[in-house]
């Protein structure tokens, strides 16, 4: 997977203007992938390589500011070296892209409309985790989480199933940015709840406590003492004629809370039976609330189509994780269809979610789309510029409160691929595609990335440790 892209990187180098010179000039932008056509970019970000499928040579000039010119070849993708990148991005601004692109059609040249890219001031956090796996109805054989400088194409390898008996790798989470309150999942044979707290690692066993229910989606507390979990039931049923592939749904739900400290789960009656499910909790910056979906339950999967989730909030106190009287935000039952995976800025002004017809899984429905509400108005905020005609699922704020990191499936309806977007306070720029040194490797990898999630630093400290707690013993 990681090799598959150098099969395909040609020799590329800078090269002057005047080497080749395009006959012809087109009074249109030029069909690049990625798509990186008037986006706005964080001023720490990694270069953004770019290409045409059809070329057999392209030669692009970049200029930022009055002095700054990086001229840039190759076949059918340029690889703009690191420390050129640098210096275009050096102060916020527009760099002006002009590409010139040698094709079949085109064996003389032809150069394209120049297009921009808007370099802000605001930086994004360095670095950022997620997982990598097949699509679910592929197989589970083979998975990993992995972390990624955002800076540049360095990707570092956390842990792959192949190291905790080809178990489920899942659900890691972090309190506060921070890779010293480290969670994750491996199910599975050996598995259990790994949790890292102020960088001294354990595996817990959180069903062999009471109310004896494993966790499954989960959110830190700030502070790193708590972390909510729903505990799922979780099942999947195929499709045989549709344009969603798989359904996947809960036979039952409820709401945890682990004290990481005191290594006991509590928990609220009103969050826990039959009467209802709860799924995706999510704390505000501030921990001073508790985000969830909650919704009646109904015939599993017969009456799925009738799963409506609606998103409530409840005020948590830190001292002893009581939680309040609850707080409606998105009621299913006035506005329909189904409210999922709540996240809140970290100014705590904003909630993002996910909304689509039915169920308590957007991931494998096309049609789910974000929304986002002022909590202070409960009033929608406009991000059409977030959405597409594909899935749009999880999603992560930055620490700064400026950029939202999601997956979504628009590049081929099949593959979750991730995406940045900048937030200016008024109004969301258009998403661009995490960079990749070659191209083609968002359309070769086939793998999808699931649960993005933001750190400060990288997570420091020794792989085999994590494998030598999943080994079984003879």
């Amino acid at each position: 997977m990681r090799n598959s892209c150098l099969l395909l990187m040609f020799a590329l180098s800078l090269m002057a203007c005047s080497q080749r010179q395009a006959r012809e000039t087109a009074d249109t932008l030029p069909p690049i992938f990625p798509d990186y056509i008037g986006v706005t970019v964080p001023c720490n970000i990694a270069p953004l390589n770019f290409g045409v499928d059809e070329a057999t040579h392209m030669q692009v000039v970049l200029r930022s500011g009055d002095d700054v010119c990086v001229e840039v070849s190759g076949d059918n993708y340029v690889d703009v070296r690191q420390k050129d990148w640098r210096r275009l991005t050096a102060q916020a601004g527009d760099i002006e892209v002009t590409t010139s692109v040698w094709t079949e059609e085109h064996p003389d040249g032809v150069t394209y409309k120049p297009f921009h890219i808007h370099v802000s001031a605001d930086s994004i956090d360095p670095w950022i985790v997620y997982r990598l796996l097949p699509p679910g109805y592929e197989g589970w054989n083979r998975m990993g989480i992995y972390e990624r400088n955002l800076s540049s194409w360095d990707e570092r390898t956390l842990m792959e199933n192949s190291q905790a008996n080809k178990g489920c790798i899942n659900c890691h989470a972090f309190a506060n940015y921070s890779p010293q309150n480290f969670m994750m999942h491996v199910r599975g044979e050996g598995g259990g709840t790994l949790i890292r707290h102020n960088g001294k690692l354990e595996k817990v066993d959180i069903k062999s406590m009471e109310p004896h229910k494993h966790g499954s989606y989960n959110m830190w507390h700030p502070s790193g003492r708590y972390i909510a979990f729903s505990s799922n039931a979780t099942h999947q049923s195929f499709y045989g004629q549709s344009r969603d592939k798989i359904e996947v749904y809960d036979l039952w739900s409820d709401l945890l809370i682990y004290d990481v400290e005191q290594h006991r789960v509590i928990y609220d009656d009103r969050f826990m039976g039959e009467e209802q499910h709860e799924i995706f909790p999510a704390f505000s910056s501030d921990g001073k609330w508790l985000y969830f979906s909650i919704a009646e339950p109904v015939e599993m999967p017969k009456e799925f189509k009738k799963m409506h989730y609606s998103i409530i909030r409840v005020p948590f106190d830190e001292r002893d994780a009581s939680m309040g009287e609850v707080d409606t935000l998105y009621s299913a039952f006035e506005r329909g269809g189904t409210a999922l995976m709540p996240r809140i800025s970290p100014d705590g002004r904003y909630m993002i979610y996910t909304v689509a017809e039915c169920g308590g899984f957007n991931l494998y429905h096309n049609e789910s789309d974000f929304q986002m509400m002022d909590l202070e108005t409960r009033q929608l905020v406009d991000v059409s510029p977030l959405n597409s005609d594909q899935m749009e699922s999880y999603h992560a704020w930055s620490s700064n409160g400026r950029w939202l990191l999601f997956s979504s499936k628009r590049i081929d309806d099949r593959y979750t691929r991730l995406f940045i977007a900048h937030w200016d306070g008024t109004g969301w720029s258009r998403p661009f595609l995490l960079p990749q040194r070659c191209p083609q490797q968002n359309t070769l990898l086939m793998m999808a990335y699931n649960i993005p999630e933001f750190i400060r630093e990288p997570i420091e400290f020794p792989r085999d440790e994590l494998a030598r707690m999943f080994q079984i013993e003879d």
